[in-house]
């Protein structure tokens, strides 16, 4: 079988990637490091409505000056702890670096929904706290071009014997 097409056999669902980037707790942001080295980092993330996945990080951070001289990157979810539950995606594009700070507070409180159990009702106050500190930092459009996902059950269940 044509290795595209085994690909193409395991590739999650658009649907399916939604949900993956919603269920994922640490995406792996990849920017290029002033000396062209990839340079990986972990990172908090949230999907809004849209399905545009947003970051939060201090603007002086090194990442912040590898988008800024090269927007590109390459980013890495995954799941599974043996060969037939691994699940990812690998979405790669470029990088708009936001700093309108009503949009770094929304990011800001979405990641702490996420992660922090905050209560939704809580959301306006947090965005309001935060204005101080929003102008330190800038919000991560990741602004995906390709995506790349596999579902190694999909595998399993492609060449199971019928029966």
């Amino acid at each position: 079988m044509p290795a595209a097409h085994s690909r193409a056999l395991i590739a999650l669902s658009v649907d399916e990637v939604d949900a993956l980037l919603r269920a994922a707790r640490t995406m792996v942001l990849v920017t290029n490091g002033p000396d062209g080295v990839p340079d990986p980092v972990p990172m908090w993330f949230v999907v809004d409505a849209e399905g545009t996945v947003w970051m939060r990080t201090y603007a002086k951070s090194q990442k912040v000056l590898n988008l800024e001289r090269d927007a590109r990157f390459a980013a890495l979810v995954e799941t599974g702890d043996r060969y037939l539950e691994l699940r990812g995606a690998q979405l790669s594009g470029t990088v708009t670096l936001v700093d309108d700070v009503d949009r770094i507070c929304a990011v800001f409180a979405d990641l702490m929904v996420k992660y922090e159990e905050l209560d939704p009702a809580h959301l306006d106050s947090v965005r309001t706290a935060y204005r101080d500190r929003a102008p330190k930092q800038r919000a991560l459009r990741l602004d995906v071009t390709r995506v790349v996902s596999w579902d190694h059950a999909k595998q399993a269940a492609a060449t199971a014997p019928v029966e």
